[in-house]
């Protein structure tokens, strides 16, 4: 009998009563390992009534309490940790290392939620007229909602959830329905954490759910992480609607390559920046800029062979592997035909995965490492996102070009200089028009209590995800001015107040 992945709503697992289902897949065998219950507004709507009841309790519980119950979740998280991790990797597909990273990724945001009663201190400022005090209070917004794509079924919703529940908020998790049970499992550690039925809960769905929450007038706010064309489309209609909207869209991170660089450290840094978790992830690097032929050769010279040696397979197997799936067949289908457009456009291409298969796992989803040389900044392969294991290699014959085609590119989410050169280095940090950057280092994720965000078509709304940010996000400032008895003792005064 196939699996039925349920909801979760007020504290309890609820079957789909849309009758609405998707195939969930284990992408190395392209097997069917069970079916999703799809929401309808009505589904949505039994979990935001559960949350607006249980809303005036948790905005009334302290904040030490509150985070107490995340320092309880984080301890369950990491005595579950292979469960987790056995979870993400068999629905999606990553490796058993990647999908270990990725739990630890989230865990470092809840490790920042548990500082919630000193995070959400607002300020006092004594005397600011004779006898009168001003202070500042951040409080909840109520019902909150977060859509998560499928690569980062565990970090994701852990970059958001832990700072809205600290902050008082009571959540809705709508998880990709592609690997929705890594959010199920979440849930069950949050009440056994002791958060209070109600304030979690998880809708499963697929664009009718996520239509839901946009037009539910009780959701304060919604946040995403996906493709830009879905974030942009949130944002437009959830901020009609008059919510709150952070959503986080697409990327082509740049890696520029200098020729004072170390090219064996840069190679490195490629490698796991471009191929791991298959290419899926918003902050691969999908374009190396490399500045001056020579370099150019260099790169490739030594990228072509460890491209074809990767090693291949499913996250259960027995082998050492580096690379898993991709995670569905019209995915794969999607990133192949985006390496047939590169060829069609005159890039050169170096190394060709489009037929690999993976002994064993021969329906699984697989795709080999590609690599593209001299491509143009005019290909599509340059211009959209591919998202899969395809690294385009751009000449440039100096380091301003490679400045310049990365500020001109339309998304500005990641990126990195490989460089000894330390003024070349700053000039770069400073220069550089995208919102997270590394030097030396090819995936810059900020750490949880600093902000994750892109710039251009990468962000839409105001505030970065998780931080100093991702609390200003989910709560609401508000400033007390205060005098007390004089004021009464004085009598009615008819003039506009001025601080005296």
């Amino acid at each position: 009998m196939t699996r039925i992945i349920p909801h979760w709503i007020a504290g309890r697992e609820v079957p789909g009563g849309a009758n609405r289902f998707s195939p969930v897949y284990n992408p190395a065998l392209g097997e069917v390992i069970g079916k999703v219950a799809l929401a309808d507004a009505d589904e949505l709507n039994q979990a935001v009534q559960a949350a607006e009841a249980a809303f005036p309790a948790w905005a009334a519980t302290p904040p030490l309490r509150r985070a107490r119950v995340m320092f309880k979740f984080k301890e369950l998280l990491e005595r579950h940790a292979d469960e987790i991790v056995a979870t993400i990797a068999s629905e999606h597909g990553k490796v058993r290392a990647d999908a270990h990273g990725e739990l630890v990724r989230g865990l470092e945001v809840v490790e920042f939620a548990c500082g919630a009663p000193h995070l959400l201190k607002g300020e006092f400022c004594e005397n600011v007229g004779t006898a009168v005090d001003s202070y500042s209070l951040r409080q909840p917004l109520g019902v909150v909602a977060g859509i998560t794509p499928f690569n980062f079924p565990a970090m994701v919703p852990m970059w958001m959830f832990p700072l809205a529940l600290v902050a008082g908020n009571c959540f809705i998790l709508k998880p990709s329905e592609r690997d929705p049970s890594t959010a199920l499992l979440l849930a069950r550690l949050l009440q056994e954490a002791g958060l209070p039925d109600g304030v979690f809960n998880v809708v499963q769905g697929d664009k009718v759910a996520v239509d839901a929450i946009l037009a539910h007038p009780a959701i304060q706010a919604v946040s995403f992480v996906g493709s830009t064309p879905i974030a942009q489309y949130i944002y437009s209609i959830g901020t009609a609607k008059g919510k709150r909207v952070q959503a986080l869209g697409g990327a082509k991170n740049h890696m520029v390559v200098m020729p004072d660089a170390d090219l064996d450290q840069a190679v490195d840094a490629l490698m796991g920046a471009a191929y791991g978790s298959a290419g899926e992830r918003c902050m691969a690097i999908s374009v190396a800029v490399a500045v001056g032929d020579e370099v150019a050769d260099a790169l490739v010279a030594k990228l072509a062979p460890k491209v074809l040696q990767l090693k291949i397979g499913s996250w259960d197997s027995s082998a050492d592997v580096e690379m898993g799936p991709l995670v569905t067949r019209e995915h794969r289908e999607k990133v192949r035909g985006y390496v047939d457009i590169g060829v069609a456009e005159g890039a050169e291409l170096v190394v060709d995965g489009r037929d690999h298969v993976v002994a064993g796992c021969e329906g699984g989803f697989f795709l080999g490492g590609c690599l593209f040389d001299k491509v143009g900044t005019a290909m599509r392969i340059y211009q959209e996102e591919i998202f899969g294991p395809v690294l385009c290699v751009v000449r440039v014959a100096s380091y301003d070009e490679a400045v310049r085609i990365t500020n001109e590119h339309a998304y500005g989410n990641g990126t990195a200089i490989f460089t000894r050169d330390g003024d070349a280095a700053r000039d770069f940090v400073a220069r550089i028009q995208v919102g997270m950057v590394g030097v030396n280092v090819p995936i810059p994720v900020p750490m949880a209590f600093m902000s994750f965000g892109g710039w251009k078509q990468s962000l839409y709304g105001d505030h970065h995800a998780y931080g100093a940010e991702g609390l200003r996000f989910y709560t609401r400032l508000k400033t007390v001015t205060a005098r007390w008895p004089q004021s009464i003792r004085a009598g009615a005064e008819f003039v506009m107040p001025t601080m005296k």
